[in-house]
């Protein structure tokens, strides 16, 4: 005769996450070489471009976000429009996120960070593949920001 454990449901079988492949890997990183060199070229990794932004001196950064927010609204209507799917397969869908205090706040912080550093999180990584060392710093304080984040997130408002 053998003996049950009742107190254990039945293990159910698991989903396999499909593994990504090495090609989609190797796309990410090309496209992130890409994005690199095109920060680079246009100058929206230069600590000097940003400065006179915030100062309000050149046009110069203000018609590279608004040709990157057309960009971005052309490119949701195309995802939607042919429901094109993520890496992993999944359908991509966009939700916006409530407004809150902590928006206003986050905001502040980051344009803060922008101004001081001369770098929002991509063209970190192109500051630092040109050369400018200085930007591991703000890497790490953008590191250290991301992981405080995370330990506030019960405490801050949402």
């Amino acid at each position: 005769m053998t003996e049950t454990n009742d107190s254990q449901p039945p293990k159910q079988a698991e989903q396999a996450k499909p593994a990504t492949s090495p090609a989609a890997y190797l796309m990410v990183l090309l496209m992130g070489v890409y994005l690199g060199i095109l920060f680079s070229k246009s100058e929206v990794a230069h600590w000097q471009r940003i400065h006179d932004m915030f100062l309000f001196r050149e046009a110069h950064m203000y018609l590279i976000i608004v040709t990157a927010i057309v960009v971005a609204m052309f490119s949701m209507q195309v995802i939607k429009r042919f429901q094109i799917r993520s890496i992993e397969g999944k359908p991509i869908k966009y939700s916006p996120k409530p407004y809150h205090t902590g928006v206003v706040i986050g905001g502040m912080l980051f344009g803060a960070g922008w101004a001081i550093t001369g770098a929002c999180p991509g063209p970190i990584y192109a500051q630092i593949g040109g050369g400018q060392w200085m930007a591991l710093f703000t890497l790490v304080g953008a590191l250290l920001g991301m992981f405080s984040y995370a330990a506030l997130k019960p405490k801050l408002p949402h």
